[in-house]
């Protein structure tokens, strides 16, 4: 039989402070149905009950509780795990008189159960129905959620995905949770050393701050848990609800400011693991996912350099050594501070140019040891290994008082989406580099125009609020650095409303040109370009980024 000491105790404290309340008055009057005792914040844990589908820690936890005079219950598999490991425990059955039914998927739904976790133990009608029905009071809850997330990502058998949707679990967490008044949960493995303490320490007393704490960590595991039930049903049936939860933070030295506080939530163990340097900063990050959103377009060994997330050096070439000198020599006064990124194991050859730039962060998939100790010659000097990761497909921003959600601009047009409008045709080798502009041109601020020549970006202009600007500035850029227009290939991010843009491309040299099209005007874009022997190609997709 369970020990009923906490609520028998607690009966002896009521009887020594307020007289007899016998059984017959346990149905009080309207009056003082909520008549209570004064208690104390602190409460002594007593008896526990522990269902964990995770048996790592748990015997050293248990072996705890009993040394401190406290009683388990346990259920299923757990119990099991607790008596084969020589820990003395009372199965709930003996407490419900009922055994677990329907394969296990009901054990601790009883009101036996959670009548011991929700009683309020001042209040005079739950004690006396707590005597009444023999109801063991229940301290402290320990339990773990069957492995959703975990399931639904390794496998697609709906069933086995479903059977991972766990109800006792977090009804338990759920309930000792809103009674923290009186209960502690421990909702997860990752609380028990907080649990060691409270045992050790505390000698198994906690004061009503810990187990506030305690119950808010409790639904923030619980709401992220409903959360990620949610979205996997809600893949199909698309209701409109933004629900996004991530469990795992990261602190930030600051935010985009130096006055701003700033976190990422996420596991970034998952896209990299960093070599060397100091803290990433909320910038570092922000030009991280900018420069590795970029650099998934290219397949051939290919070098970026990323300031305040724009491009501004971009080129392909049979070496990594190579792609980086030709990438540099597009801006090097922009790249200085920058973030480079290679879609290359970076060698010794390779890292003997880079360490000649002061950069702030290096990206690679891997690094040849020689290479690795020459990057590491600046303490500072963050370098990241790139893990192979899915990410996810859809964006989100903060606006005014609510959220813009998009899917993320994943469209990469091909010479077979390509619609030629003029006369003059691309040959082969320009649409190869259309291909290449446009690339870029999608991952640069609106307003932009990309100019390239031999797999190499010559000259950007972005973040101008006319396209015509835009150009003007990839133009003098292109020549300040020493590249010669002539015959250079343009893209842009959306359509031209007047033919300036071609007009001014034409004077610059340019003789092919990319744009999505779209215009009422597009037909004088056209006609400018077919009376000056131009070629021009609309791919029907707009690429703004803003």
């Amino acid at each position: 039989m369970p020990s009923f000491c906490g609520s028998l105790q607690l009966r002896f404290f009521l009887v020594s402070l307020q007289g007899s309340p016998t059984l017959e008055n346990k149905t009080p009057t309207n009056i003082n149905r909520y008549k209570t005792i004064k208690m104390t914040d602190q409460v002594k844990i007593k008896s526990a009950l522990i269902s964990v589908y995770a048996k790592e820690g748990i015997a050293e936890i248990a072996h705890k509780l009993i040394s401190s005079g406290i009683q388990i219950f346990s259920t299923g598999g757990t119990y099991d795990f607790l008596i084969k490991n020589g820990i003395p425990a009372t199965s709930v059955e003996s407490v419900t008189a009922y055994p677990a039914i329907l394969g296990g998927r009901v054990k601790t739904l009883h009101p036996k159960i959670f009548g011991g976790i929700l009683w309020r133990r001042e209040l005079l009608t739950d004690i006396n129905d707590v005597e009444k029905y023999e109801i063991p009071s229940i301290d402290l809850i320990i339990a773990d959620l069957y492995p959703f997330e975990k399931t639904a990502s390794s496998t697609d058998i709906e069933q086995e995905i479903l059977e991972k949707i766990d109800i006792g679990g977090i009804s338990l967490i759920r309930a000792a949770a809103k009674n923290f008044t009186h209960v502690v949960v421990i909702p997860s493995a990752d609380f028990y050393f907080e649990l060691k303490q409270i045992l050790g320490d505390n000698n198994g007393i906690t004061n009503i701050s810990l187990r506030r704490h305690l119950a808010t960590c409790a639904f923030n595991i619980s709401s992220h848990y409903d959360t990620a039930i949610f979205n996997y049903f809600n893949r199909n049936e698309k209701i409109h609800a933004f629900k996004q939860s991530i469990l795992e933070w990261y602190p930030l030295r600051y935010g985009e400011n130096p006055h701003q506080s700033g976190m990422f939530y996420g596991d970034l163990k998952q896209v990299f693991q960093q070599l060397n340097g100091k803290e990433l900063s909320y910038n570092n990050l922000v030009d991280v996912d900018a420069a590795i959103n970029l650099m998934n377009e290219f397949p051939d060994p290919t070098v970026a350099i990323i300031k305040h997330t724009n491009p501004c050096g971009v080129a392909s070439r049979s070496t990594l050594k190579e792609a980086y000198v030709d990438a540099l020599a597009c801006d090097p006064v922009s790249a200085f501070g920058g973030i480079i990124i290679a879609n290359r194991p970076v060698l010794k050859e390779a890292a003997n140019e880079l360490n000649k730039l002061f950069f702030e962060i290096v990206i690679a998939e891997e690094y040849e040891n020689d290479a690795l100790e020459l990057l590491k010659s600046k303490k500072n000097r963050i370098i990241l290994r790139r893990n192979s990761m899915r990410f996810p497909e859809w964006q989100f921003k903060t606006i005014l008082n609510g959220v813009l959600a998009q899917e993320k601009d994943l469209h990469s047009e091909q010479a077979i989406d390509f619609q030629h409008v003029t006369t003059n045709k691309p040959i082969p080798s320009e649409i190869e580099e259309l291909i290449f502009a446009n690339k870029i041109v999608k991952h640069l601020k609106s307003n932009t125009i990309t100019l390239v020549k031999n797999r190499q970006l010559i000259g950007c202009g972005m973040g101008q609020t006319s396209r015509v600007d835009a150009l003007r500035q990839a133009i003098v850029k292109a020549r300040a650095f020493g590249f010669d227009t002539e015959g250079a290939i343009m893209a842009s991010d959306a359509f031209f409303p007047f033919a300036d843009c071609v007009e001014i491309a034409h004077e610059a040299g340019i003789s092919v040109v990319l744009q999505p099209g779209g215009s009422i005007r597009d037909s004088d874009s056209v006609k400018f370009c077919n009376e000056h022997q131009m070629s021009m190609v609309f791919t029907g997709i707009r690429h703004f980024k803003h």
